[in-house]
């Protein structure tokens, strides 16, 4: 079935689809595992290896995974509008291996220090060892142009941001790396890839975590790189082989189901995000909210350019400039569990560590010292979530006076 010119809603339902056989078939592509791969003589086998040694998507070893893997690799690659979609163990393994796959020693990187912290364990642990150098800089406030050397091999961005969700224009930084021949990564995470395309604007590769919105469930670790060319799949397909790297059938069966209905969850997301932003921007004890689809955030207008939608993620600073604001705050919350990751049906609540605030630029030149709370708003009632943070606020204020 052509998808070519199919909305984004149908090609999530229909991408990756098994073919019937025989007249028919299951809706989805069961799930296939396997360590071996079989071949029907020698000389199969040694034309399949021919043709992945020249970067074609066929699987001679069960690591490189089967039927379920290529439905979702297929229904992933569709959705972010890339040419080749590969799966990995993690979000922050798909950060690695682009990173591994596109640097070399000698190679000079530039990095928005706004990024996904753990990039930069990435960084000391091993990109430094192996003679490859990354330098933060503020996309919002330093000139790319001037940071770009002539061993510079990429730019790696995220928009929004972590933790502050601060908006970049991708088009304008991708088209000034490109005329550098610069190569320029960019995570998605934050819109599922249903609402940001980050290819389409400029980048040669989008990452994402699938473990938040793509699975959507709380319940698979998965990270996807899609990029936008036959030349990087095969870059990236040779460091992934190197690496070892490898995700389970069942992960790959449960991804996909999950992204069948992303776009219905993702709206939730959204409304309910929207609502609880707002009521938190017209709270006393909130000195400011960072959500891009505010008409008050400060990246509102790129926002509104380059997306189609937000997600559920929202962050806020306390007008108290109390150290023990946020975590008083967070232990009051009955709703919303205390949690690392994001992106399933639940609300989340954690306190940003000022060690990862202190990496921003954008934090630096705005709130100061306050305690930010980063918040997933899940599929709960909205008025439910509400009333949960607005008694979360009355205990806050109670117990910093009583301790004051």
């Amino acid at each position: 079935m052509s998808l070519d010119h199919a909305q984004v809603q149908t090609r999530l339902v229909h991408a990756g689809s098994p073919e019937l056989k025989g007249g028919s078939g299951p809706v989805n592509v069961p799930v296939v595992r396997t360590s071996t791969v079989r071949f029907a003589d020698t000389a199969t086998h040694a034309a399949l290896n021919k043709q992945r040694a020249a970067g074609d998507r066929v699987a001679t070893y069960g690591r490189h995974g089967l039927d379920t893997h290529q439905a979702l690799e297929e229904a992933v690659a569709s959705l972010e509008g890339g040419y080749r979609t590969v799966l990995a163990p993690s979000g922050l393994s798909a950060i690695a291996l682009v990173l591994l796959a596109t640097l070399a020693p000698g190679d000079h990187a530039l990095v928005a220090d706004s990024v996904y912290s753990p990039v930069r364990k990435v960084d000391k642990s091993l990109l430094q060892r192996y003679g490859i150098e990354v330098e933060y800089f503020s996309p919002a406030q330093d000139a790319l142009e001037s940071r770009i050397r002539p061993n510079t091999r990429l730019l790696y961005l995220e928009s929004p941001s972590s933790l502050l969700f601060e908006v970049l224009d991708l088009p304008a930084l991708a088209a000034t790396a490109r005329r550098h021949g610069v190569l320029v990564a960019a995570d998605n995470t934050w819109s599922g890839g249903l609402y940001y395309q980050p290819l389409a604007l400029g980048a040669n590769i989008s990452i994402q975590a699938a473990t938040k919105y793509l699975a959507g469930h709380s319940d698979v670790m998965m990270g996807v790189v899609t990029v936008d060319s036959a030349e990087l799949a095969q870059q990236i397909g040779v460091a992934y082989d190197a690496l070892g790297l490898s995700v389970g059938a069942d992960d790959a069966y449960l991804t996909l189901r999950g992204l069948r209905t992303l776009d219905v969850r993702l709206a939730r997301h959204q409304a309910n995000a929207l609502a609880v932003a707002e009521y938190l921007a017209r709270h006393a004890d909130v000195a400011r909210v960072y959500y891009p689809a505010l008409a008050q955030d400060a990246g509102h207008a790129l926002w509104r350019r380059d997306f189609s939608g937000a997600s559920g993620l929202v962050s806020f600073a306390f007008g108290n400039p109390d150290p023990a604001a946020a975590s008083r705050f967070i232990d009051a919350l009955k709703y919303f569990s205390i949690g690392a990751s994001w992106g399933g049906y639940e609300s989340l609540a954690l306190e940003a560590s000022p060690e990862r605030l202190a990496e921003h630029s954008f934090w630096q030149q705005g709130a100061g010292k306050a305690s930010v709370v980063r918040l997933h708003i899940g599929l709960e009632s909205p008025l439910d979530l509400i009333d949960d943070l607005d008694r979360a606020f009355a205990a806050t204020r109670d117990a910093l006076r009583r301790s004051a």
